[in-house]
């Protein structure tokens, strides 16, 4: 046995991203997520003699589009190709994808590593038919839905530049950011459109020499948490198959395939990897080449919004916002249109800010939706926002108004005299409301004016309960400062 080892994690992803096109992509059969198997199918997708495909030119242009924000370089050349192999979920016995030259290549993906910024080279992104669906249900037999058969999909290989399972989690999540933000893919994990294929081994070096371990390829993986489970699964595995066996290295043991089993939190041994001359590929003859100008090239980079990434760092450095109020915010895209919209409305940057985490967002999410799906506009909620600012309204009553707001169109300022919430800056009644609250709340006065150290809690009760009599409507500043007043006067 080697006294001691280092080890370094080499991953690379491939990454299977459904586009959010309404049909498939060589067919016009509807993409529905939860029909009834086998009923959108077609004889294109299902591929029986004599048919022709016909491409669906929005799936390419969501491709490129992606490509692009990539950072890709993009071919004004490009075709298709068929991936043939045998398995039950692909009734033509092959699947039309591209090979040697792809739409999209030589890009790369910034991500955020530990305050810093990783840089992860993307190989290629492709364009790609999806396969069907095989369901075990039953133990007796295997079935077949074929409904997601054809199906398009961007296929994204990275580098190998990724050397932690906690990495390639970022790079994922970042990932589906940045499709959902284009517009061109709906990403959800629950309904499959977003696939992970991790490639996994590790460079081993002992008494100065590197070995490495055989490259393995997870298979099929659709949630985050299992993706950086089964890579950190891997890696110690590899290192422990390793030091029993000095033999399991690349060169002797070859590449394979592995199936996740989420139950048991293990990867197991599915079949070793196919390398491309096993898929037999060759030019697809019924479809021809893609050519794009220059001309719509330029157009499609013009679709390409600013990312999340760009606008995460953007909105902390212009709006003062942390990052984790910077990720909430920029985490959808209409939600920061609404925002930026919102602050361009001229009302206070930091209120509005406090506003989107505090307010808007807990509405959101009590009725599960984004901020920018509660329906109230931008400029009602910078008219809110500008209340508080002006020191119309409180704090509080601004949380009433936005709640009322949700349901009803009229403006904050006339729901806010409607409700009685504007502020009422008059010493006398103010007084009254104060004095209503010493009286009920003795033991809080006799604290603040006997103990020193009790003083600043029970005066802060106190302002409390002034704000509820008051039903918001008191200056919190004047409640304040009549209070201490008070409360200077009854010690002395």
């Amino acid at each position: 046995m080697f006294p001691t080892i280092q080890t370094r994690p080499i991953i690379g992803l491939e990454i299977h991203v459904q586009l959010a096109t309404r049909t498939k992509l060589f067919c016009s059969c509807p993409l529905e997520f939860g029909a009834e198997p086998n009923s959108r199918v077609c004889p294109v997708c299902l591929g029986m003699p004599g048919v022709l495909p016909v491409m669906n030119e929005l799936a390419y242009e969501y491709s490129v589009r992606t490509a692009l924000a990539l950072n890709c370089k993009i071919a004004g050349h490009t075709k298709w190709d068929r991936k043939s192999y045998y398995y039950p979920d692909l009734p033509k016995n092959y699947q039309i994808s591209q090979y040697d030259l792809p739409l999209s290549y030589d890009g790369y993906l910034d991500i955020p590593i530990n305050g810093g910024v990783k840089r992860v080279g993307i190989i290629r992104a492709h364009l790609e038919e999806d396969a069907g669906k095989n369901q075990h249900e039953d133990p007796r037999f295997t079935q077949v839905d074929l409904n997601r058969t054809g199906t398009p999909l961007l296929e994204i290989v990275t580098e190998p530049d990724l050397a932690s399972a906690d990495e390639a989690y970022v790079f994922c999540t970042e990932l589906q950011k940045l499709v959902t933000y284009l517009g061109v893919s709906e990403a959800s994990m629950q309904k499959g459109q977003m696939r992970f294929e991790p490639n996994i081994n590790v460079a081993i070096t002992a008494d100065g020499v590197e070995y490495r371990t055989p490259i393995v390829e997870v298979k099929n993986l659709n949630s985050f948490r299992s993706v950086r489970e089964a890579i950190a699964y891997e890696i110690e595995r590899h290192i422990q198959d390793w030091q029993a066996d000095h033999d399991y290295t690349l060169d002797k043991k070859g590449k394979e395939n592995r199936g996740w089993d989420d139950n048991r939190g293990v990867t197991e041994f599915q079949r070793g990897k196919e390398d491309a001359h096993d898929y037999r590929y060759f030019p697809e003859p019924d479809l021809v080449p893609v050519e794009l100008s220059e001309q719509r090239l330029n157009e499609l980079r013009a679709t390409v919004p600013e990312l999340p990434i760009a606008r995460r760092t953007r909105f902390m450095t212009e709006f003062g916002l942390s990052a984790e109020d910077a990720e909430m915010i920029v985490a959808d895209r209409t939600t920061a249109d609404l925002f930026e919209e919102a602050i361009d409305l001229g009302s206070g940057v930091k209120t509005l800010c406090k506003h989107f985490i505090n307010v808007w967002a807990k509405f959101a999410n009590d009725r599960k939706t984004t901020v920018a799906g509660l329906g109230v506009d931008a400029s009602r909620m910078a008219e809110l926002a500008g209340l508080v600012v002006d020191g119309e309204i409180s704090a509080s009553a601004a949380t009433t108004l936005a709640e009322t707001m949700l349901d009803d169109p009229a403006s904050p300022g006339a729901l806010a005299d409607r409700l009685q919430l504007r502020k009422v800056v008059d010493t006398d009644q103010t007084a009254d409301w104060v004095d209503a609250a010493f009286t009920a709340n003795a033991k809080a006065v006799s604290d603040a004016q006997s103990n020193p150290k009790k003083r600043n809690a029970a005066a802060g009760f106190l302002r409390g309960q002034v704000m509820k009599l008051s039903k918001g409507q008191a200056d919190p500043k004047l409640v304040g400062e009549l209070i201490e007043k008070k409360l200077d006067a009854a010690g002395a």
